[in-house]
């Protein structure tokens, strides 16, 4: 992905992106959550992506890249999305809960869900790859960049539509959570078998 071809959805205040590295700075209070719970809709996450149809993948893409950050304080959370509007999408990604790194994942359709276990590997660093086709979504993380097990296989059509996709991140207690994206990776499916973790 070049990201001199990217934009943001909700630009945060302080971010610089140099060669194929995307520093990011949250801005106050900042979340993307739909009514599940909670309550509250919101819809102020930061994201740095693209629509995917600019790259024409008739068969699917995969889109993966690494995520550094210091997560310190409650739903301080970065990863990776994909869009298709306010009430269809996907974030997944690693997120500071109950004292905690967690990697989990919310879907969003209509309302949110909320999937999470403990992160197996040091949460400074990590990756997530993201598969789409065939309207089902197949994400993986990894801790080395080698080894990319599981995390979530899922429904998703998305109707002809344009999807964005990006580099997430929010602080939905806070502001001032720092992250670095890079080694940004996109390309057709990778239609890997679904047991294949290289």
């Amino acid at each position: 992905m070049n990201l001199q071809h990217c934009h943001w959805l909700n630009e945060p205040a302080c971010w610089q992106c140099q060669e194929h590295e995307l520093h990011v700075t949250t801005d106050n209070k900042t979340d993307f959550w739909r009514d599940t719970w909670y309550g509250f809709q919101r819809h102020s996450g930061h994201v740095f992506g693209s629509y995917i149809d600019d790259f024409q993948f008739d068969d699917g893409f995969t889109f993966q890249f690494c995520i550094e950050g210091q997560f310190e304080k409650l739903y301080d959370q970065a990863g990776i999305m994909l869009l298709v509007d306010e009430q269809h999408w996907l974030k997944a990604g690693l997120e500071h809960s109950d004292g905690q790194a967690m990697i989990g994942s919310v879907l969003t359709n209509g309302g949110s869900d909320w999937a999470m276990g403990l992160f197996p590997g040091n949460p400074d660093k990590f990756w997530l790859r993201l598969t789409y086709g065939d309207g089902a979504i197949r994400l993986q993380y990894s801790t080395d960049g080698v080894t990319w097990p599981l995390l979530r296989l899922s429904p998703f059509t998305v109707s002809n539509q344009r999807i964005f996709v990006g580099a997430m991140c929010c602080s939905p207690e806070r502001e001032g959570l720092q992250v670095k994206f890079s080694d940004f990776r996109l390309t057709p499916s990778l239609k890997k078998h679904l047991h294949d973790l290289s």
